[in-house]
């Protein structure tokens, strides 16, 4: 289907008059063109405006510029604008996760290093700083990536909403990559920034793992069992997916969409503050496995052996499995949008409304009266 687009827009949308001829000029900045989402009723099609083109809809991304060739309309002004367009779901979760990494590392190094009399004469901050630091980190990595990628940066996400509501498989694995990616570049911006202060803690070249590994990747506190660890980091996945969906949720009272960050915020602030203690709550395996391979590189294999295979089963498989009873619990319990697997309409709702589809169109229209 195609809908003719025409490019005049008002004067105060970058076209104006020309005073010598009857045709109007667009100025040279970039404007977006409103016209694609206008009803073909309410297009003017008048003489003096620009002559209209042929757009396929479907072929259009989202959104449509107007430059200042006429009748020039286009998605792609130039080839990385092409690029751009294919890579920017996976560079958003990138970026996303990255600036979660870097303010939640910060935060731990931060707070850790400075209570060192080698590294600051005075702690900078506490175990609520760090709370903080994290859900900053959160709205912001949200913030960023949130209108081109959904804004998941975190594989239990992902997979949850996959699961339960059908977003793409093939997409995935793409973005569970990227969120990897952006967790180990993260975690080794945080560590360059930070590469002298981690000297004066724990002496010129030495890295050790109960010294400061713990200020990237994830270790449990000594009293946790194998099973209480898992148990946490699914306890509190769960939580946080069902958060996010019922924040996400058009029957249940959302914020505005500019305000989902911010509860975000709150939601990974109550987190930490609340159940971080255990575990330090990675609550997303690619926080946990992005920063623990940069620290491979720099304090050995140490970091994966812990605790025999620990970084496997609490950070990676406890909230995968958590995020997968949280969007089950809330699907089953609350959701009643039609994206869920578990409101798939079965075989008699299926006979109901084919009835009723064909009650309709056998019908005879009000007005028409029968001969």
């Amino acid at each position: 289907m195609s809908r003719r687009v025409s490019t005049h827009t008002e004067h105060q949308h970058g076209v104006r008059p020309n005073d010598h001829h009857d045709t109007y000029e667009i100025e040279t900045n970039i404007t977006r063109s409103t016209s694609i989402t206008k009803r073909e009723s309410d297009i003017e099609h008048r003489e003096g405006s620009l002559s209209v083109q042929e757009v396929e809809e479907e072929d259009l991304p989202h959104h449509l510029y107007v430059y200042e060739e006429p009748n020039h309309v286009t998605s792609f002004p130039n080839r990385w604008s092409r690029i751009r367009y294919w890579l920017r779901e996976p560079a958003a979760e990138f970026l996303g996760t990255m600036i979660l990494i870097i303010f939640g590392n910060g935060v731990d190094c931060q707070v850790v290093l400075s209570g060192s009399m080698n590294v600051s004469p005075a702690p900078k901050g506490d175990y609520l700083s760090i709370s903080f630091g994290w859900g900053v980190g959160t709205a912001m990595g949200v913030w960023v990536s949130g209108g081109y990628s959904g804004g998941h940066i975190n594989p239990a996400v992902t997979i949850a909403l996959a699961t339960f509501r059908q977003f793409p498989w093939w997409k995935v694995p793409i973005y569970i990559l990227a969120q990897v990616l952006g967790a180990f570049t993260g975690a080794l911006i945080t560590y360059a920034t930070y590469f002298h202060a981690l000297d004066a803690f724990e002496g010129k070249g030495v890295r050790t793992v109960p010294g400061t590994a713990a200020l990237f990747a994830t270790y449990a506190m000594g009293y946790e069992t194998s099973v209480s660890c898992f148990f946490d980091e699914f306890l509190g996945t769960a939580l946080l997916v069902i958060g996010v969906l019922a924040i996400t949720d058009k029957k249940n009272g959302p914020p505005p969409a500019g305000l989902v960050p911010l509860v975000l915020f709150l939601l990974i602030l109550g987190e930490g503050a609340c159940l971080g203690m255990n575990t330090a709550y990675a609550i997303n395996p690619a926080r946990d496995l992005g920063p623990r391979i940069m620290t491979w590189i720099f304090y050995g294999r140490e970091v994966f052996n812990y605790r025999h295979q620990y970084w496997l089963w609490t950070p990676i498989l406890g909230p995968i499995f958590g995020g997968l009873a949280g969007a089950f619990v809330y699907d089953a319990f609350c959701f009643t949008g039609a994206e869920s697997i578990l409101n798939k309409p079965n075989a008699t709702a299926r006979r109901h409304h084919e009835r009723a589809m064909k009650s309709a169109r056998d019908k005879i229209p009000a007005g028409i009266d029968n001969v």
